[in-house]
């Protein structure tokens, strides 16, 4: 008889493949830009572990690489990421259940992708929910760290052709939104990033607009989460 370690193990890994699939080439693709930026593949295991950012993590190196100072750098990734502190205010007493360290870990690895995961999963009886939850995002998480060192070692072993790979990140914020827009129950955020990146691309031009647009969304969405919960709490009663 299997173990209910192995079991929730097993079930978040068969509910996850296609996380792990998007997360093993955008991985491979981020660690063979940082390599080419110059950096050694153990930074790229690092930057996957403990960044965990997704697109920001490839996006920061066109960064780097142009002469974008620390702060900038920062701001942007602060900003991308923040729509993370929303993920773990919808599930804040679902992790503290875990007990820490196990609580933190949670917070920290929500994702775009492991949030709607957690979102939608339906646990047979037999698995127990705190643990397939947490494999949830370990999975993710290991999958993305592996493949980002993976592709670090590719680049510091082949003589490969980086032309163009950077529109990795344009393909995933496109493939971000349209799941966001196709599975998530509120259209308001989508709407208002995509307002937001429209009104200050009109007033500040394509070398400005990024990070007014980025903190004005995310202020917006301050004032429209009770909004956006309550869509959400909506649909989980309709099902």
């Amino acid at each position: 008889m299997q173990s209910p370690r192995l079991r929730a193990f097993r079930f978040a890994l068969k509910l996850n493949t296609p996380i792990m699939i998007e997360y093993f080439f955008l991985g491979i693709a981020s660690g063979i830009l940082l390599n080419q930026a110059g950096y050694a593949p153990i930074w790229s295991l690092l930057a996957a572990l403990f960044i965990y950012a997704g697109a920001m993590q490839i996006i920061m190196v066109p960064l780097m690489s142009g002469g974008a100072s620390l702060l900038t750098i920062a701001a942007m990734t602060f900003l991308i990421n923040a729509r993370h502190m929303f993920y773990g205010i919808g599930f804040v007493e679902r992790f503290r259940a875990m007990g820490r360290p196990r609580s933190i870990y949670m917070a920290l690895s929500v994702t775009d992708e492991t949030f709607t995961a957690l979102s939608t999963v339906q646990y047979p009886e037999n698995i127990d929910p705190q643990l397939g939850d947490f494999f949830i995002n370990l999975t993710a998480h290991m999958t993305w760290v592996i493949s980002c060192f993976l592709g670090g070692l590719a680049g510091e072993i082949l003589s490969l052709s980086i032309a163009g790979i950077d529109f990795c990140s344009t393909a995933f914020f496109i493939t971000a939104v349209v799941n966001q827009w196709q599975q998530f129950p509120s259209h308001i955020p989508a709407i208002t990033g995509a307002v937001s990146a429209v009104a200050f691309y009109l007033l500040l031009g394509p070398d400005g607009f990024i990070l007014p647009a980025l903190g004005a969304s995310m202020v917006a969405l301050m004032f429209l989460r009770d909004r956006v919960w309550l869509k959400m709490k909506e649909e989980q009663e309709r099902a």
